[in-house]
């Protein structure tokens, strides 16, 4: 038994072999009228298929390799507008950073304290301690205790300290405390931290006004942070009847979930950081 295959090309071949043929026969000068027609009858509709074939080979083969010139442009195209989206992307991350340094740089001209500039690189994954690592060391002055602030306010305070890295503690951190003030009336309290980004002004007594949307700053009197420096507003303030203290909730004007560069002061000088903002 022949395979389909090799029927398809001896057919294809015997169909040529009589094309020849009958164009070599409709060619010859004597052959009759008659004979021509019949010839021409018989041949016509097998030209005609190969012709057709052939011309719809040649116009794939020309879609073929139209398409695979359009498909090379297109990744082209494609790989050039990636990488314009990339630039732009980076370029935008630029002026970011850019404002934030410059906010950096003029927060710092109002601080006679020395400071170092230093860069968020990683955060506590876990959910009972709230601290981040930064990129400057025993290398660069960093110490335990130390203040880390930005434009905004407080951040929190050095733990830990590497020769290139150290660990700090946010501000709102369960183990954080930071003796405060009410701007307004100079009522004091401590900012503690909780489970959520929010802390709590503690020990303010009830007999002090306080009231939603008051400003709150550092005190200066625990001896870590600078006096003056800008804490968070006044969000609820809830009163118990057997308490003789107010329930305050702050609300930090630092979003600590978007920090990426904090200045840690490495020296404290007994003034007043409000008169100089």
């Amino acid at each position: 038994m022949f395979s389909r295959k090799l029927v398809f090309i001896v057919g294809f071949i015997v169909l040529i072999a009589v094309n020849i043929i009958g164009l070599s026969v409709t060619s010859r000068r004597s052959t009759t009228f008659g004979i021509e027609r019949i010839a021409i009858s018989a041949i016509a509709p097998f030209q005609e298929l190969i012709t057709r074939s052939l011309r719809f080979t040649r116009d794939i083969w020309r879609q073929y390799f139209y398409l695979v010139t359009v498909a090379k442009e297109n990744q082209v195209l494609m790989d050039q507008l990636s990488q314009a989206v990339e630039n732009r992307n980076q370029w935008h991350e630029t002026e970011l950073a850019n404002t934030r340094l410059r906010n950096l740089i003029d927060f710092q001209k109002n601080i006679s304290e020395r400071v170092v500039a230093a860069e968020v690189i990683g955060k506590d994954p876990s959910a009972w301690f709230k601290t981040v690592i930064i990129d400057k060391g025993e290398a660069d002055g960093l110490s335990r205790g130390l203040p880390v602030v930005i434009s905004q306010g407080i951040v929190g305070q050095v733990i830990e300290v590497s020769n290139h890295y150290s660990k700090v503690m946010l501000m709102v951190d369960s183990n954080s405390a930071v003796d405060s003030l009410v701007q307004r009336t100079r009522a004091r309290g401590v900012i503690k931290g909780g489970s959520t980004d929010q802390c709590r002004l503690d020990y303010v007594l009830r007999k002090n006004d306080v009231r939603v949307g008051d400003t709150i700053v550092s005190s200066g009197l625990d001896g870590v942070y600078p006096k003056g420096l800008r804490i968070g507003f006044v969000s609820r303030v809830i009163e118990h009847d057997a308490d003789i203290f107010h329930e305050v909730i702050i609300s930090p004007f630092v979003d600590f979930e978007k920090l990426e560069e904090v200045l840690v002061v490495l020296e404290i000088q007994k003034q007043d950081w409000v008169s100089r903002q």
